[in-house]
């Protein structure tokens, strides 16, 4: 399968050499990200595409001074949302209504359970609710980056609260979550490039239950 294929190609790249990703591709990761699965749909996250070097230099910093924050092409920063509001929920739902072109009475009760419930839940809740939609989405753009041939870097080493600072995410009712790198290996210098891909055995990893 090609996919697998794919899939054992890729690996968490420690060194990139700088090279654009075409944009195409970009716009090909990017909407795999926006064809993830989300809990009731709410898609309660934005990605931010970070191109800019004078920006990724900031972050360097406080992502361990990791070179593939710098060195990759676009970096993408997974921010979910801090909670759940009315507004939020009620957003979503009316571009539902808006793009199906009509209003269903169980999907109306849906959302005034969403609403008398998500709210009022603790924010922290809610935030982690969030965010781990959003790492199904980045999930996704693994796999899209996998496909297009482009390289990337999961990261979770980096200070939150310094990257929410960075990038304004605090105004905006965001926090970052994870991070990814997109770009092209830089073999010469990446001690990861060449090792063996080491996963569980099968018998460890799945139970099957008849």
């Amino acid at each position: 399968m090609e996919l697998l294929n794919k899939l054992n190609w890729r690996y968490a790249t420690k060194a990139m050499n700088g090279e654009k990703v075409p944009q195409e591709k970009v716009d090909n990761i990017i909407e795999a990200i926006s064809l993830a699965p989300t809990s009731s749909g709410l898609q309660p996250f934005e990605v931010y595409v970070i191109t800019n070097q004078a920006i990724k230099e900031k972050i360097k910093p406080i992502a361990y001074n990791q070179s593939v924050v710098t060195d990759c092409s676009h970096l993408l920063v997974f921010a979910a949302w801090d909670t759940y509001t009315p507004e939020r929920i009620n957003k979503q739902f009316d571009l539902t209504n808006e793009i199906r072109g009509f209003k269903n009475e169980g999907w109306e009760n849906y959302r005034q359970m969403l609403l008398n419930n998500y709210p009022n839940r603790d924010a922290e809740v809610n935030f982690n609710h969030a965010a781990k939609q959003a790492y199904i989405a980045f999930g996704y753009a693994t796999i899209a980056a996998a496909y297009e041939g482009v390289d990337a870097t999961p990261m979770e080493g980096f200070d939150p609260a310094a990257l929410d600072e960075i990038l304004g995410l605090k105004e905006k009712g965001l926090k970052s979550c994870v991070i990814l790198t997109l770009g092209y290996r830089k073999a010469d210098k990446d001690w990861l490039v060449n090792l063996k891909k080491v996963r569980k055995s099968k018998a460890d990893l799945v139970t099957q239950i008849d």
